[in-house]
């Protein structure tokens, strides 16, 4: 399976900022698990309410997440004989089929901490203060489920080890027979062959093969990538007949294929790379089905080849998707191929192409509520069904089989179309943008839409790589909209909801058009009578950012508070440093402004850091972490002063209206992505919530009911 919006956790998106209104800068540096010893308000009874709203609502969300613990999630793998779960960085197995079997404990991310003994264990969970835990990230079964391997990712690190473990012979489960250093992706070609791309900081680029036999291991080099605008990804084909290498940039992609009954041959390359070709390829019954931005207007369609021939002009099409529809994502089973498609107002389908006979789509619509579907990597035994999640930002994932034959979806609690929605309604809206492109948004509300005039609104944003909106499920936007808030996700150009164009529309010499797309979903919400502007708070994180920054520097009317966490503001600075890590990769998105006159002009033009001027700026709330390499410190300090100049002056007029606060919460580690640890996490998201809280007047607004009462 190939996922056409995977994400590679490689987002680039460098840069944090903040300042203070009054005018001095408040910057909480890293305070532990809640804000004792920090001070982010200046009035000791505001500080004070702050606080108790954060422990507020840390047990809010506490409780909220305890609720959804129980949600199914990818954590499930399907081998031919066991499955296997992970629990607390435990992976166990049990028998498949009927009846019930004890769990057995095949790996732990303790390995890597070097305990073997359940005594030493029992020590190592008594001396929590130690070092952290890392967290499983991919889990992979070779063909005859003798051996597995797992990558673990530690807390504040980009790179991950890889656990080798052999199923076979349990007798010494605490005995990993290997550990690889800074794995990024791996496939097994055979029971003792691994296929894996080796990471170094942000760049993945070589890719090596590791022989186990009983004279031990040996790693041979298979593949080295020379351009530093390539990211190399190992994947296997759905079928497990071939291992492909794919090398992809911002704009164009390569594939190379191994036979997996020849793991030693050379890689065999499908076409190479060239300019706005970017391809995926699957492989089914000796040929190979490729999807390719060879449709109109630079599309995906699927087309196939000869696996003997497999270069471009041997690719005949097989099926292409209606003008407006979106491909998201694609799993070849044995006879049919299902695509993930969006139909332009947002709605998901799933379309079925039959192999032998392409001509013969059918297509099912899926529920409203659906906001995202994530694949399962199926069963090894498996071929002709698609398994599958189902969620919303505030509907917790739905497991679901889907087969072709007789073309339904079956799921744990029902039809999909039956599932009990929680009183939570989904409209979908479009807006029209500055130049008369309608511009998509999801709106999630409980109460009817007539009655949103005084509801709290969180906005939310990204528009960047092509990438979808993060619409996946998450307790704390429950949280939010149990407590009225109406949540609202813009589908703005920059992204990917309406495709491959809807991305080249927001991109380079085009980034201001997410800015106006931004802009026109919050008047459109407005003019609704959704919300009003000092309810309206502005959400978002790494490049999405980018956006925010830009709208509260052209119309900052339109809201009153915003959270950014791990910020990019600062384009241009970045984008004229090419000895940061993703400077270079990165020019296919926001321009080269060191060789480009006008590339260096349109960022400056839409550029956060570089269009600060004296006004009346939104409340900010910047989440930043010290040593996020994609994010450097050097980006937040720029941004500060230049904020910090500009508020002065305005405040210096006297021109300042409610009380504006910008708060830099500088957290430690080295993780882009927020902490893992959940008690670091619980404790961020209670801050961003009672800062919003504060910033929107809510706690007002309890406070004059209490007296009502």
């Amino acid at each position: 399976m190939h996922s056409i919006t995977r994400s590679l956790s490689r987002a680039f998106t460098i840069s944090a900022y903040s300042s203070n209104v009054q005018p001095t800068i408040v910057a909480a540096r890293f305070y532990p698990a809640c804000c004792h010893g920090v001070q982010f308000y200046r009035c000791p009874r505001q500080e004070q309410r702050y606080r108790n709203l954060v422990q507020r609502y840390r047990r809010k969300l506490r409780a909220s997440y305890n609720k959804f613990s129980a949600i199914p999630d990818n954590t499930v793998v399907q081998g031919r004989f066991h499955s296997y779960i992970e629990d607390g960085g435990i992976i166990y197995r049990c028998l498949r089929g009927p009846g019930e079997s004890k769990p057995e404990k095949v790996l732990s991310v303790e390995w890597l901490k070097g305990g073997e003994g359940e005594e030493e264990e029992e020590e190592e969970e008594e001396e929590e203060e130690e070092e952290e835990e890392g967290s499983l990230q991919r889990v992979r079964l070779s063909p005859g489920e003798s051996l597995m391997a797992a990558t673990v990712k530690a807390p504040h690190q980009e790179e991950a080890r890889c656990i080798v473990v052999r199923l076979s012979d349990m007798t010494t489960p605490h005995h990993p027979l290997l550990i690889l250093d800074n794995v990024f992706s791996f496939e097994w070609a055979s029971d003792n062959t691994l296929f894996y791309s080796r990471q170094e900081g942000l760049k993945c680029q070589s890719v090596y093969r590791l022989d186990l036999n009983e004279a031990g291991a040996r790693n041979t080099l298979v593949y080295e990538e020379h351009d530093p605008e390539f990211f190399v990804e190992v994947g296997r084909s759905g079928d497990g007949q071939l291992l492909t290498l794919n090398s992809t940039s911002k704009s164009s992609s390569e594939v190379r294929v191994i036979c997996s009954s020849a793991p030693d041959h050379a890689p065999a390359l499908v076409q190479p790379r060239q300019p706005g070709l970017v391809y995926y390829a699957e492989h089914s019954r000796g040929e190979l089905y490729i999807l390719a931005n060879t449709g109109p207007n630079q599309e995906y369609q699927l087309l196939k080849a000869p696996l003997s021939s497999p270069s471009m002009r041997s690719w005949l099409p097989v099926y292409t998707p209606s003008a407006g529809w979106a491909v998201k994502d694609m799993e070849l089973l044995q006879d049919h191929c299902v695509f993930t498609i969006r139909h332009p107002s947002g709605r998901l389908h799933l379309q079925t192409v039959p192999l032998k006979d392409p001509t013969r789509v059918s297509s099912l619509e899926l529920p409203l509520w659906a906001c995202g579907l994530e694949s399962q990597r199926a069963s090894q035994t498996d071929t002709q069904s698609f398994r599958f999640l189902l969620f919303s930002p505030v509907c917790p994932p739905s497991a679901n089989i889907y087969s072709p034959s007789p073309h339904q979806i079956l799921t744990e609690q029902g039809p999909p179309q039956e599932r009990p929605h929680h009183s939570c309604q989904t409209t979908r809206l479009e807006a029209p943008s500055k130049d008369g492109t309608m511009v998509p948004i999801t709106l999630l509300h409980r109460q009817p839409l007539a009655d949103l005039g005084s509801a709290p609104m969180l906005v939310h944003v990204y528009g960047a790589y092509g990438l979808d909106l993060n619409m996946a499920f998450s307790p704390d936007k429950r949280l939010l909209l149990d407590r009225g808030w109406a949540l609202a996700y813009c589908h703005v150009r920059g992204g990917g909801e309406r495709g491959l164009g809807w991305h080249r529309a927001g991109r380079l010499e085009r980034k201001q058009r997410g800015v106006e797309d931004l802009a026109a979903c919050l008047q459109r919400l407005h003019d609704l009578g959704v919300s009003t502007p000092d309810r309206t708070a502005l959400t978002a994180r790494s490049a999405g950012a980018v956006l925010v920054g830009a709208l509260c520097n052209q119309q900052p009317q339109l809201l009153r508070a915003i959270t950014v966490q791990a910020p990019f503001l600062d384009v241009l600075g970045t984008m004229q440093d090419p000895s940061l890590p993703l400077t270079v990769e990165e020019r296919g998105e926001w321009g080269d402004p060191l060789t480009s006159p006008q590339h260096r002009d349109n960022i400056a033009s839409y550029c956060p850091c570089c269009n600060i001027t004296p006004q009346h700026y939104p409340s900010m709330l910047i989440t930043a972490y010290q040593g996020d390499s994609r994010v450097p410190v050097s980006g937040v300090e720029k941004y500060v002063t230049r904020l910090k100049a500009a508020v002065d002056t305005h405040s210096s007029l006297g021109m300042l209206k409610p009380e504006i606060r910008v708060i830099l919460d500088l957290q430690p580690g080295r993780d882009h992505f927020g902490p893992e640890d959940f008690e670091l996490s619980l404790c961020e998201s209670a801050r961003q919530m009672a800062f919003l809280h504060m910033e929107l007047g809510l706690d007002k607004t309890a406070d004059h009911k209490k007296r009502r009462g």
